[in-house]
């Protein structure tokens, strides 16, 4: 399958999880508070290549994929490249907000599914703090089948668009190289995209 197709499914899935995460925050009321970015300074988050190939493929276009690979090979930090730290009490930004992993969509809006099946909410200590009413009223909604985007469901749907690339699971700037790698490899012998054309 294509690079081009590979990027319009990941971002077919993308738009269904944002419609999921709208629907699920104005039941939940819960939020994010404006420009925290505490959970993208974690040097341990991990992703998969495949939830980043759209940004991948983006940099490509834009010209700047082999630009970004060698600042990647050559940061020794392990927090997020894509994440911008504006102050030193942990605000900032994503510089690419609309190419944001699945890892990043999910976290704070989503459950993972607990041993015996039961979700629970996976969010930041802050919103757990901030919003405590409001929490533990979405937990106990949760138990009682309100709808939640799941972990597990949304990486076994990335995983059917390509298995080995969704299936890999690396500390964030190893998935982000190698999803560069991967789209500048498939390049290397074809020419450039045409993106009037249907993508195959």
């Amino acid at each position: 399958m294509s690079i081009e197709r590979r990027v319009q499914l990941v971002e077919k899935l993308f738009h269904q999880l944002e419609q999921e995460i709208a629907q699920f925050k104005k039941s939940s009321e819960l939020s994010c508070i404006s420009g925290c970015g505490k959970c993208c300074t974690f040097p341990n988050v991990e992703a998969s290549p495949l939830e980043f190939l759209p940004w991948a493929f983006h940099l490509y276009l834009t010209g700047e994929a082999e630009k970004t690979l060698k600042i990647i090979n050559n940061t020794k930090n392990l927090t997020c490249l894509i994440y911008k730290p504006l102050t030193v009490i942990n605000q900032g930004r994503c510089r690419n907000y609309k190419y944001r992993g699945l890892i990043c969509r999910l976290f704070g809006f989503a459950a993972n599914t607990e041993k015996f099946g039961k979700l629970r909410l996976a969010t930041c200590k802050i919103i757990k703090e901030s919003q405590t009413a409001n929490y533990y009223k979405t937990s106990e909604a949760i138990t009682k089948g309100l709808k939640v985007p799941v972990f597990t469901e949304y990486y076994m749907k990335l995983n059917q668009i390509d298995f080995h690339l969704g299936n890999i699971i690396l500390p964030v700037n190893k998935a982000l190289k190698m999803a560069l790698e991967e789209v500048l490899q498939y390049y290397t012998y074809r020419s450039f995209p045409d993106l009037d054309k249907k993508c195959l």
